[in-house]
């Protein structure tokens, strides 16, 4: 099986910290944003890599689908939660999300197929 988003997901995480090291408060500040909104709270762990994922398909963000597929892997959720959220990421973001999605539906095999 392709390790194609695994190795993305890693790229990205150097090209990442090139730039914290450069603006190390925005890296500091970014960390902590993402620590205060990744807590367990009304919304659990799984439905929030899912919003994640579907900004990023929304965005059309590559290095988001790996990082956030990851995560929805890591954090229980099912294929059949991402097609469904991948449907309503179309609904909302027409053509381009339809084929983000697919990117995002490979990545997250990728990764569940991992753990």
């Amino acid at each position: 099986m392709s390790q194609y988003w695994a190795e993305l997901a890693e790229s990205m995480s150097g090209r990442m910290k090139q730039v914290a090291m450069g603006a190390p408060e925005m890296a500091r500040g970014f960390n902590q944003l993402k620590q205060a909104s990744g807590k367990d709270g009304a919304l659990d762990p799984a439905t929030k890599s899912l919003i994640a994922l579907a900004l990023g398909i929304a965005a059309h963000c590559e290095g988001c689908l790996a990082f956030h597929a990851k995560a929805a892997a890591k954090n229980g959720a099912t294929r059949e939660q991402v097609q469904e959220m991948i449907a309503v990421a179309v609904q909302m973001g027409g053509g381009p999300s339809f084929v983000y999605g697919g990117m995002a539906l490979e990545a997250f095999d990728e990764f569940a197929a991992g753990q």
